[in-house]
């Protein structure tokens, strides 16, 4: 039992990695659900034949398996909603009724210590997937505010509320969506308007087909506010990853930047220390085959926990933290601020010292530049939490009082 078992995660792990499946959602739970067809098959096929306790019940998992993976690898992601519906409760029942064929058929202690924790995984699974599906249908049934904008190959969510300028844009942190700002956002609405978008993939907005690295998502906003008549120079805040996104659209469009705040930023790559080289177009490959391989456990309900409710969503994550050493070092190109109002904000807790005196030298590529260290927040509670968000606001508006006064911060 164990080593027909095991040949099915084998096989699955080939087929995962196979250049022949292709590396969509679709592709990779079709080739993982295969290789496991073929250990239960060989489950059935190897007891009949070799032992005294034939599991002839082993040919419904690998059948059930077998027909959902070539079908998904056949029909592609069409099928992925539909079946997300089908595939919970029948898989329920089929536990059920595997547990009940189980008892009967496994007469040693070693065959059901070893299937009744696999049944307890699959169960657990089905009803984490129908946990998901049925969510999924709730999240996607609330109104979507603002717009979802064209940006070339895929659409952006972008949403703006209060009247005035400068407009100030908000660039959530690595992994983040723009609802969870939704204690800065307001506040700062009371006085002058403030945009809020998704990145590529995450929140309302479609998943992106191209690298998405600092210089990437800095192209893509300034489409994406260009495309939505913004009017600029704009203020932008960001927030961990957001920072060296605003940074690099500072560096890459510095007449549409009147000012900035960088939120507990992470800190850029000096020139001479880059962890960005570009990996190759095999590595590439075997990190998008594994981004994807880890976001289908969104479709278990798992990833909710870190709030990351999609396999889309899980993915872009996974590449933002995979393109995180090349942005770093595309935000360093911005050397000089000017005279442009910037404060640079660090979490009083947790904060490594590198990083608060990393912050110290961003402040300074201003002549017009402050830097704070906000007490009692932590580098998530800087926009998350009542004491962070209050500082964080405070900053932005700071920076607008700055520009719109004429006078240094």
């Amino acid at each position: 039992m164990a080593l027909s078992l095991l040949a099915g995660l084998v096989a699955a792990a080939f087929l995962v990695f196979a250049p022949f499946i292709p590396a969509t959602e679709a592709g990779i739970t079709g080739a993982l659900l295969c290789g496991l067809a073929i250990g239960w098959a060989l489950l059935t096929v190897l007891s009949v034949r070799f032992t005294d306790q034939p599991q002839r019940w082993a040919a419904a998992p690998a059948l059930f398996m077998g027909v959902g993976g070539l079908l998904l690898l056949t029909a592609g992601s069409a099928v992925l909603e539909p079946l997300a519906w089908v595939w919970p409760p029948v898989l329920l029942a089929l536990v059920i009724w595997m547990f009940l064929r189980v008892r009967r058929d496994a007469r040693s202690g070693g065959g059901r210590a070893l299937l009744y924790p696999v049944l307890v995984v699959l169960a657990l699974a089905s009803v984490g997937g129908g946990y998901q599906t049925v969510q999924g249908a709730v999240d996607s049934s609330r109104a979507m505010p603002g717009q979802l904008i064209d940006v070339g190959d895929h659409r952006l969510h972008l949403s703006c509320a209060g009247s005035g300028s400068p407009t100030v844009v908000l660039d959530p942190g690595a992994g983040m969506v723009s609802a969870q700002l939704d204690l800065v956002a307001p506040v700062v609405a009371e006085q002058t308007q403030v945009c809020i978008y998704d990145r590529a993939g995450r929140g309302w907005s479609e998943p992106a087909m191209t690298r998405q690295d600092a210089t990437q998502i800095a192209a893509d906003l300034h489409t994406l506010l260009e495309a939505g008549e913004v009017p600029g120079p704009y203020v932008l805040a960001g927030h961990s990853f957001g920072g060296l996104y605003a940074l690099t659209f500072a560096a890459r469009y510095p007449d549409d930047v009147a000012g900035m705040v960088l939120i507990d930023t992470t800190p850029p790559a000096s020139t001479q220390a880059s962890t960005g080289e570009p990996a190759g177009d095999e590595g590439a490959a075997i990190g998008d085959r594994l981004a994807t391989l880890v976001s289908i456990s969104a479709r278990l309900g798992v990833t909710r926990l870190i709030d990351q409710p999609t396999p889309d969503s899980v993915r872009s994550t996974l590449h933002e933290y995979g393109q995180g050493g090349a942005s770093a070092q595309e935000a360093a190109a911005l050397h000089d601020f000017a005279d442009k109002p910037l404060v640079v904000l660090t979490a009083g807790i947790g904060q490594d010292p590198q990083d608060a005196a990393a912050h110290q030298v961003l402040a300074g590529l201003s002549t017009n530049g402050v830097h704070r260290v906000v007490e009692g927040a932590d580098h998530g509670g800087m926009v998350t939490d009542s004491t962070g968000a209050a500082a964080t606001s405070r900053a932005i508006l700071d920076v607008v009082a700055s520009l719109r006064s004429g006078q240094s911060l």
